[in-house]
């Protein structure tokens, strides 16, 4: 079977949340509440930094991307959870699959690569302010924004290429609500160690490296802050890093735990909650956590509306 170019199964089951029937309507409603929360918060997010001039700084420029990567990383897997909540026939094609694990890689790497972006942001921010502006031009923003974009195409195509080479036999049933590497690698009826291999080497450097790089910026950040004499000054430093570690540690906090632990350590559910953690509940709770607890999006939300208002009445 190894050396077959043809699969056997031409579509896969998923078998989706384990939620009983009766409770069936009752978690459709809440995950459509959810995924439409997600999709409005990060789209009111990117309208408020387009819009209003005074949030085009480098903070929200990387700040709208990952509003614009959370939208579409949540859309990844929603609409297809919420069709199969519905649906007798939670069916995809091996075609849909694949491009759902690419697209769900691509967005989920992105977001990875953007949040390292905006540790570096605040580490200049906070250790070299008299210099920030020349520090972070626009040209270097740019380009943080477009290498983020570019270096999540190489790994999510690389392990989208790596399965379609692979042979799925009989056994179609994916014990997850998408099409997630894990699962699809354990109903592969071909030789799957190469796969294995690439997804903990390059799988390990995408996540660890920037987490490490994320760990560093914040221990220069703590360190530059203890040398500031004032209580006041130590306090707004910590809240304008406040939101982005808040976000990193609900991102990480998730998926170092599911994927850099053992497989055989982690049972179905856990796996399936862990996953709508990280593709559900943190992309819907990004706005909120940079709305809430930022003054400048604030400002920017009465800006705008009042804008708005004032030219309904004129």
């Amino acid at each position: 079977m190894t050396g077959r170019n043809q699969n056997v199964v031409s579509e896969f089951l998923l078998l989706g949340l384990p939620i009983e029937s009766e409770h069936q309507n009752l978690f459709f409603v809440l995950f459509l509440a959810m995924y439409v929360t997600t999709i409005l918060g990060n789209l009111l997010i990117i309208v408020l930094i387009c819009l209003d001039p005074h949030l085009h700084t480098p903070m929200y420029l990387f700040l709208s991307n990952l509003s614009f990567s959370d939208l579409c990383f949540s859309s990844v897997t929603m609409p297809k959870l919420l069709q199969d909540m519905q649906s007798q026939d939670p069916s995809i094609s091996y075609a849909s699959c694949l491009t759902q694990m690419y697209f769900f890689l691509f967005f989920a790497d992105l977001e990875d690569f953007l949040l390292v972006a905006m540790a570096y942001d605040r580490y200049v921010a906070i250790c070299f302010p008299l210099h920030y502006t020349t520090i972070m031009s626009p040209r270097l923003c740019s380009f943080l924004v477009v290498l983020s974009w570019v270096l999540t195409m190489v790994p999510a195509m690389l392990y989208t290429l790596l399965m379609a080479r692979l042979c799925f036999c009989e056994d179609n049933v994916i014990t997850h609500f998408f099409c997630d590497m894990s699962a699809l690698l354990k109903l592969s009826c071909s030789d799957t160690r190469v796969n294995e291999l690439v997804i903990f080497v390059v799988g390990g450097l995408i996540i660890v490296l920037p987490f490490l790089v994320i760990i560093m910026s914040y221990a220069r950040i703590i360190f530059s802050i203890l040398k500031v004499p004032s209580v006041k000054g130590i306090c707004k430093a910590f809240s304008t890093c406040g939101s982005h570690l808040t976000v990193v540690s609900l991102f990480y906090g998730t998926i170092i735990g599911l994927y850099l632990c053992p497989s055989a350590n982690n049972s179905t559910v856990k796996e399936t909650v862990m996953a709508m953690m990280y593709t559900v509940v943190t992309p819907m709770l990004n706005p909120f956590i940079y709305s809430l607890r930022n003054r400048d999006m604030k400002g920017a939300l009465g800006r705008v509306f009042c804008k708005k208002k004032f030219h309904f009445f004129l």
